[in-house]
């Protein structure tokens, strides 16, 4: 099933940038191999924010938990920098049309 992954990250104030963008280097290296893994089926830096979007490809809630708990973010003790972290399913267009027609129909 995909998911749409939307994080947030903050860096908090004291912590240096080397600190912070190491960090991010880290998980940046994770998204990358797991990206050409295929479990990542796409991902984007948002320009000027520091927010991340990517298209996940799990098969369960359990394999969706496993990946976050999994990420150097989170292994390395710095979660707090995560913000904010939304999932989104995301339903195959073309099933949505085909109960499209059904519902304009009745």
């Amino acid at each position: 099933m995909l998911f749409m992954l939307h994080a947030h990250l903050n860096k908090p104030q004291g912590m240096s940038n080397k600190e912070f963008y190491g960090v991010w280097l880290k998980e940046a290296e994770a998204a990358v191999g797991a990206l050409k893994a295929g479990l990542i089926k796409a991902i984007w830096k948002v320009p000027g924010k520091p927010e991340v979007i990517a298209v996940m490809d799990v098969d369960s809630a359990d394999t969706l938990e496993a990946a976050i708990l999994n990420l150097p973010i989170w292994k390395l003790g710095y979660s707090h920098l995560v913000t904010n972290l939304e999932w989104t399913p995301l339903r195959p267009y073309e099933n949505w049309y085909e109960d499209l027609k059904k519902l304009a129909a009745e």
